[in-house]
């Protein structure tokens, strides 16, 4: 298909979708499903048991793209749903594809979906809710294994879609996850992965090759997103693991369940964030040099050139879900500001594991303007959140990939 002919095609698409959604007046929303969330908001649950939902988006008419992991007695691919009796309850389900991935974006009366070595693009048709046909392979030969979640955002004008290729290990070693196996120096793994790539969004069958490797030493940056008031590309990445198992030669274990931080990053063409050969000391305030390259706990190194972070969170709480607000629903202390899902930790022994919620951030400039504070808290242990998305009557939508659940959290007033 043309160039033309394929806008053309995305514009007749689009013009079903962008009709805004009435807000549903009458909605019941009298609880917080099973939820605990600020005073005056509720949460209703959409959808339950899907299978493991990761990346959600919604469309302007109000339908719901939800990314699913394959594997174990899940099925993968894609679920689309729909509201026909406006209630509040997705009962209209439709899956799409079997290959299970966990990105997903959508464009002009497209829908982007990403395994973990393939990202594909679904046309969207005037009043359907799934796509009809196969799908288009934008991206092909991506490496899939190690940390596989291809985590997808597209540019404010819809030309470009950068895609998470997080790393292969845990932080380059020689031998990986290995006690005082040293790193390997250059980190090979930074030609290929541990970075954001950007693609043209409307051009098929690239590869890296292709691309533009925009930013690197970004370990696993699954929280991804744009933030539309300066259209600027932000993450949440996955920090390293096992300081103190590896390396307890610098670190108690103690220690090591505490650092490094979960960094948040705004992401210019050419930044470079530092990984393997660097990490973020919640204590020192900055990156220092990792001991794999030399370091032990306190020197900075080669790491006094790398960019460091807005912000930082706790250690191991494995940041998932990005989102900038931009909706009128929620006050007016909560628009610009960003709601990050933390998926929670595995590695904070001795201590309890921590995580398991949603934050929000606000911001002002294009910069934190205060600390972030919990939003979204009693998720587990049947769920664990990682996608976000709003609605566009303003609603915050949350996936869960233990349980299969996405919740509507709404605002009713105090």
């Amino acid at each position: 298909m043309s160039g033309s002919a394929w806008i053309g095609r995305l514009l007749f698409a689009t013009s079903a979708l962008v009709a805004p959604a009435r807000r549903q007046a009458g909605l019941p929303c009298n609880g917080t499903a099973g939820l605990t969330l600020p005073p005056g908001f509720c949460a209703i649950v959409v959808a339950d048991r899907l299978g493991a939902a990761r990346h959600i988006a919604v469309a302007p008419n109000g339908d719901i793209y939800v990314a699913l992991l394959s594997g174990g007695m899940h099925a993968g691919g894609m679920v689309a749903l729909r509201d026909t009796n406006r209630n509040g309850k997705a009962d209209l389900r439709q899956f799409i594809g079997k290959e299970g991935g966990s990105g997903i974006a959508l464009g002009r009366g497209a829908l982007y979906f990403s395994t973990p070595s393939t990202v594909y693009r679904y046309v969207l048709h005037p009043g359907r809710l799934a796509p009809i046909g196969p799908p288009d392979v934008i991206v092909r030969d991506l490496p899939a294994s190690g940390h596989s979640a291809r985590s997808l955002a597209l540019s404010s004008d819809g030309n470009f879609l950068f895609v998470n290729v997080g790393s292969e290990t845990n932080s380059c070693q020689q031998s990986d996850r290995a006690e005082s196996s040293p790193g390997r120096d250059p980190c090979v793994e930074l030609e290929s992965r541990a970075g954001i790539w950007r693609f043209d969004a409307n051009k098929t069958n690239q590869t890296q090759a292709d691309a533009v490797r925009f930013a690197t030493g970004i370990r696993n940056a699954v929280a991804l997103a744009i933030n539309p008031a300066d259209s600027l590309l932000y993450a949440v990445p996955h920090g390293r693991d096992q300081l103190g198992q590896n390396w307890p030669q610098f670190f108690t274990l103690a220690q090591s369940a505490e650092k490094p931080s979960e960094e948040m990053v705004e992401i210019d063409r050419d930044d470079d964030f530092g990984w393997p050969y660097c990490y973020h000391d919640p204590e020192l305030g900055h990156l220092v040099l990792a001991p794999e390259y030399g370091g032990d706990g306190k020197q900075v190194g080669r790491c006094n050139t790398m960019k460091e972070p807005l912000l930082a969170f706790p250690a191991h709480w494995a940041p998932n879900g990005l989102l900038f607000y931009t909706g009128r629903q929620f006050p007016a202390r909560y628009q610009g500001g960003a709601f990050i899902a933390f998926h929670g930790s595995w590695n904070r022994a001795p201590f309890p594991q921590e995580g398991f919620r949603v934050v929000f951030v606000p911001f002002a400039n294009g910069k934190p303007a205060g600390a972030y504070e919990t939003f979204a808290d009693g998720f587990r242990p049947e769920h664990r959140p990682v996608g976000l998305a709003q609605g566009p009557d303003g609603s915050l939508y949350v996936t869960d990939d233990e349980g299969g659940r996405i919740w509507r959290v709404m605002y009713k007033g105090r």
